[in-house]
């Protein structure tokens, strides 16, 4: 059993809390690290130690983890309208100014915006959506969703069996039926030898023709795509990948929604992944940056064919059957605006894009570490994947846990990381995270690996070269 104290915060957690993304037994024999306090890119944790973020949370905390003008954001709506919701056609203004201030900053044009609490939420919107859409349309055989194996688009039911990580589906009876998944756009593993990038998206394309062929086209409503996959390894598309695609799904008439929980609001240097990627969504799902995290809050953004045929539908049945008690509550609405306000005015894209070189320059760095087959990323979204073999582009086995190991250490180092499927180490700092700071920041990765190279040695599991 753990040694932490009686009635010590450890203590208290352990004997109350229900971790999510955590291994249950694991965690009563070592408890958690429990954070106090936060200021710029920097947690602390109750003994003091300071550690810079460098996943800006779980992807989210995009102006970092103190903002005045947020929480007075929060404070001033609190005091003026605390609650109100948008059933039965019932609106107040932050609902409507954040409707505005998305549309007018969508990378297409869209039409209508549906506000909901989380990305998981706003996927399952989506799929909910699309599903009614066919229906709007009369076409009910048209149902069938794809997301991509690793791809990751939430935890409901729905959303879970839309994501592509096997710990998202086993033992939780998902993914449900009508849901799946093509291949994985990731070239380092997937390309055949002296296959281009052009020529293995062309690949990704036809496999995913063949399995539309495969279901029928008339059963194919929509995919799913983040611009870059986060949670599944940080993996950038091929050249020529969504363009590609795209051209699949049109010539089926199958929706493509955009997956930007991750992308948006300035992670890739521009305002969406979409628009650095070239995808061209028929809706649009959006959720932590867009309230830099202080409070909960999601959107999905309609084009206005999809919004004509949910009209139509709901005119027939009376009413839009959907929607939280929460959607687009005027609190997190609030602090949504303040937040949109602020990129603006500090001129976050151009931050970004002034010190995107910088953090992907230390990031590529890391390609000539004994551990390290591959780096990649784009702005300030980055991944490092540790290789057992650097010739043979070998994983460790799972079951060593060389991810997980190595985002101890750089706790140890004072970094928060986080380690995702395929031993992948991740990083998407605050996006007001300064040079030095990531100068300071991957300093304390290499550290971090070096002294998980000296262990792996002793351990006789030094990688091959």
């Amino acid at each position: 059993m753990t040694s932490a104290r009686a009635n010590s915060n450890a203590a208290r957690d352990i004997a109350s809390v229900l971790h999510p993304y955590t291994d249950l037994l694991a965690h009563a024999e070592t408890g958690p690290l429990v954070i106090t306090r936060g200021e710029g890119v920097r947690v602390w944790d109750e003994n003091g130690k300071p550690y810079i973020e460098a996943m800006a949370g779980l992807w989210c905390a995009s102006l970092g983890f103190n903002n005045e003008r947020l929480v007075e954001a929060a404070a001033a709506q609190m005091r003026k309208l605390p609650f109100y919701h948008a059933f039965a056609a019932k609106s107040h203004e932050p609902l409507i100014t954040l409707a505005e201030m998305l549309l007018a900053r969508a990378p297409v044009a869209m039409s209508k915006v549906f506000f909901a609490n989380s990305g998981s939420e706003a996927n399952d919107t989506a799929i909910k959506m699309i599903w009614y859409f066919n229906n709007a349309l009369g076409r009910p055989q048209k149902k069938k969703i794809i997301g991509r194996v690793k791809g990751y688009h939430g935890i409901t039911l729905a959303s879970a069996s839309l994501t592509g990580l096997p710990a998202n589906h086993r033992s939780f009876d998902v993914p449900l039926p009508g849901f799946l998944h093509t291949i994985t756009p990731h070239f380092y593993h997937g390309a055949a030898p002296g296959e281009s990038e052009r020529d293995f998206a062309a690949r990704c394309a036809a496999e995913l023709e063949a399995l539309i062929l495969a279901e029928g086209p008339e059963t194919i409503a929509g995919m799913f795509a983040e611009p870059v996959m986060g949670a599944g390894g940080v993996i950038v598309p091929p050249e020529g990948y969504f363009p590609a695609i795209q051209a699949v799904l049109r010539k089926y008439d199958i929706l493509l929604v955009a997956d930007e929980v991750i992308c948006g609001f300035g992670r890739t240097g521009n305002y969406w992944g979409s628009q650095t990627l070239g995808v061209t969504p028929d809706i649009l799902t959006c959720a932590k940056a867009l309230s830099a995290s202080f409070l909960p809050i999601s959107a999905v953004m309609v084009n206005a064919r999809v919004f004509a045929a949910l009209a139509e539908e709901s005119h027939k049945i009376g009413t839009f059957g959907h929607g939280f008690t929460y959607s687009g509550h005027p609190v997190p609405a609030a602090v949504a605006i303040e937040t949109l306000k602020i990129y603006d005015e500090i001129g976050i894209i151009d931050h970004v894009r002034a010190i995107a070189p910088a953090f992907q320059r230390a990031l590529h760095g890391f390609a000539d570490h004994p551990l390290v087959g591959e780096t990649r990323g784009l702005g300030l979204l980055g991944g490092i994947e540790l290789v057992a073999d650097k010739g043979a582009r070998q994983n460790y086995d799972p079951a060593l846990k060389i991810g997980p190991r190595a985002a101890k250490l750089l706790e140890k180092h004072g970094v928060i990381g986080r380690a995702v499927p395929g031993d992948t180490l991740a990083f998407t700092p605050p996006l007001i995270i300064s040079e030095s700071e990531i100068a300071e920041m991957f300093a304390a990765v290499r550290g971090a690996l070096d002294e998980l190279l000296a262990e792996l040695t002793r351990e006789g599991l030094a990688p091959r070269l």
